[in-house]
């Protein structure tokens, strides 16, 4: 890296120490390289003037060559502004300033041609223009290198101390000037050459210049190239260190257990996606690496199953498992659901939660720790340090992202060497994101559900419809199915007018009174053993109603529940709408899932509620949330961090990112160290962005 680029801020000529501060706090610009990386967001056409008789009122940029032929204060105090007056041969407009006003009225010229750019207000018959830019006419044909000029991202301080986008561009040009417009190239030829990109130097120069929009566009591709390529590159390194460096348990057969199971007591026959992912947790296994997979598959696809044969292979080889989820009610339909399926198999299964008493606890510590115990099933009280296995060699996570990073740490050390880790998550991951943020990880996808499976009828329906509604739920009733209500607020809330559980609850009771229906109500501020007594009081079919909040989107599986009703569903998200309708459609019977709204609903929540009314694809839906919501809020602020991007947008740019992995993953497989002569400048680029200061150590 130039080292010319690594020069503090301040000692470019225009910049002094109060505008380094400045840049610094408000920008994150230390060096001349955040300088050069600080990209456009956006280009104007400077060749464009506008006649103040052509202004419209849309508070648009527009450029005007006028003369200031008067100039005057107005206010007082805090409202106190100078406003001059701004004419051209067609009209007059005022140019209004708040702050600066010593350095303005000094700077300003009389009978002198100005070029003005900004935003014009209309206000009592005028047009104004707060804060302009302005150049002397003849400066401005002098400094006017292209058609297109950089707009760059700015901030509310940085205008009121003067660092207006004219200084920044300024800034900019003096940066050209001292490097030469020279750039070491960070890329190698046989990259350069097959993608057709323009060299480094000219992607520079033209981001922050454009000489022509063909100039523009090749620079932009080859800049968003560059920083997903490095971002992959990263990735994959550390799924290769990963590999080389954390020395896994050799699963080395398939033994009784798993052929047992799989020929004598599978429920159902596996999907061939099941038996592909399979395969390739059975690679993982046999691998002398640690494995570290993630399972993706939609609401009812079979990840359980798969889990649970992965566990039988640990049993198989003389390991102990364990599942750990992030709420009881999910830990115990696990507990159930495994049980259940392991009854033939001779297989000590037992569940630790925080509902565990003390006695029973202590069993099941001994019973670890002697190796009687084969699978451990519960929630964060499988992490206690008192929790000591024999022998643990395979971790499944399921719904991974209700766990922080630290508390999934804490499962690799519940042996010698770290465990086979295996997550689960029923929250489709869009491709692009999975690839960015999940990139060091092995991905499986069960894409397709068992058969016999009828897709689940989405309607959406506004309050005015709810007798309608009512009377349907009598019809399912009647028929002996159940029905899940959800409602998003536990209590009144002054600020929103949205139902709210209790409320709610008070209606349906009166809609449906006993004996004659029994309704079950779930909230998350119950106790857990009042939760579950009314949880197992539906899977029971002792009640035919469920009033819950979202405490029942991950997990609860009761197969003759058939209709999900949504309240103020424009209140939820698009995965936890999907996740929330999984709760049914997991029997013969055809399900229904109906989205209840006001009439009031932002275009945002029209989209929502039309995706899923039109889908029960988990895969569509979330890249439809992806574009919604952003990469950042869709994964959380801890897993975000890696989607800081400079110039790329991972939704935008996605046909980008798969050439840029694509590209990565094939020079990692032919030179995983990148030593041969065609890479050097690679692995000198990579070393300098990578945490890894002795990467080549683990996988040369």
């Amino acid at each position: 890296m130039n080292a010319k680029l690594q020069t503090p801020i301040d000692y470019l000529k225009g910049v002094g120490p109060n505008r380094a501060d400045l840049l610094r706090s408000e920008l994150g610009i230390h060096t001349y390289q955040d300088l050069i990386n600080l990209f456009p967001n956006r280009y104007i056409d400077k060749t464009q003037y506008y006649k103040i008789n052509q202004l419209q009122r849309n508070n648009a940029d527009v450029q005007i060559i006028g003369e200031i032929t008067s100039l005057k204060e107005a206010g007082q105090g805090r409202g106190k502004r100078l406003v001059a007056t701004f004419k051209d041969d067609t009209g007059i407009l005022e140019l209004v300033w708040f702050r600066g006003h010593k350095w303005i009225r000094d700077s300003i010229k009389f009978g002198k041609k100005y070029v003005i750019f900004g935003k014009t207000n209309w206000f009592n018959g005028i047009f104004s223009m707060p804060h302009p830019e302005m150049e002397l006419l003849e400066e401005h044909e002098k400094n006017l290198r292209s058609a297109m000029q950089p707009i760059y991202p700015s901030t509310e301080k940085l205008a009121n101390k003067g660092v207006t986008n004219r200084v920044l561009n300024k800034i900019m040009q003096q940066l050209f000037l001292e490097s030469n417009g020279r750039f070491e190239e960070t890329l190698s030829e046989n990259l350069l050459t097959n993608l057709k990109l323009i060299p480094k130097s000219k992607a520079l120069f033209n981001i922050h210049f454009p000489e022509s929009q063909e100039l523009l566009s090749q620079a932009q591709f080859r800049l968003k190239f560059e920083e997903l390529f490095y971002i992959q590159l990263q990735l994959i390194i550390k799924n290769l260190i990963h590999k080389s460096k954390i020395k896994g348990f050799n699963f080395e057969h398939v033994g009784d257990y798993f052929n047992t199971f799989f020929q004598e007591h599978l429920p159902f026959e596996l999907t061939n996606a099941q038996k592909r992912v399979l395969k390739e947790i059975r690679a993982d296994l046999g691998s002398n690496a640690q494995m570290n997979r993630l399972l993706q598959g939609d609401v009812g696809s079979g990840k359980t199953i798969v889990a649970l044969m992965s566990m039988l292979m640990a049993l198989d080889n003389g390991f102990q498992a364990c599942l750990m989820a992030p709420t009881e009610i999910l830990s115990v339909q696990h507990y159930h659901g495994l049980t259940s399926l392991c009854k033939e198999l001779n297989i000590s299964i037992k569940l630790l939660t925080g509902s565990t008493n003390t006695s029973e606890r202590r069993k099941i510590h001994e019973a670890l720790e002697n190796g009687e115990l084969d699978i451990l099933i519960g929630t964060h009280a499988l992490l206690e340090d008192k929790v000591k296995f024999k022998n643990l060699g395979l971790a499944v996570i399921d719904e991974q992202h209700r766990f922080g990073v630290a508390q999934r740490s804490k499962l690799w050390h519940k042996n010698t060497s770290p465990p086979h880790i295996l997550i689960m998550t029923a929250t489709p991951i869009p491709r692009t994101l999975a690839m960015s943020v999940y990139g060091d990880l092995d991905v499986s996808v069960i894409d397709e559900l068992p058969p016999g499976r009828k897709d689940i009828k989405t309607v959406h329906r506004y309050d005015k419809n709810r007798l309608k509604v009512f009377g349907f739920i009598r019809d399912e009733i009647e028929k002996g199915r159940q029905i899940y209500i959800v409602y998003p607020l536990i209590q009144e809330s002054e600020k929103m007018d949205y139902k709210d559980l209790m409320d709610g609850y008070e209606s349906i009771s009166r809609e449906f009174p006993m004996p004659k229906y029994q309704i079950s109500i779930v909230h998350g501020q119950m106790k857990p053993a009042d939760k579950d007594y009314e949880m197992q009081r539906f899977v029971k079919r002792e009640t035919q109603i469920m009033v819950a909040t979202t405490v029942i989107e991950v997990g609860v599986n009761v197969p003759n529940a058939s209709v999900m009703i949504i309240e103020s569903a424009e209140r939820f998200g698009l995965s936890q709408l999907h996740q929330l309708r999984g709760r049914v459609g997991r029997g013969a019977e055809q399900s229904y899932c109906i989205l209840m709204t006001s009439h009031k609903l932002s275009e945002d929540s029209k989209t929502r509620l039309q995706t899923m009314v039109n889908t029960n694809d988990g895969f569509e839906i979330a890249e439809v949330d992806l574009r919604l919501r952003g990469p950042g809020d869709l994964m959380g602020t801890q897993q975000s961090g890696v989607l800081n991007l400079k110039i790329a947008d991972v939704i935008k740019d996605k046909d980008i990112l798969q050439h840029a992995r694509y590209y990565a993953k094939a020079i990692l497989k032919a030179d995983p160290s990148l030593s041969l002569p065609e890479n050097k400048v690679l692995r000198y680029t990579y070393a300098q962005l990578s945490k890894y200061k002795n990467v080549w150590n683990y996988i040369s």
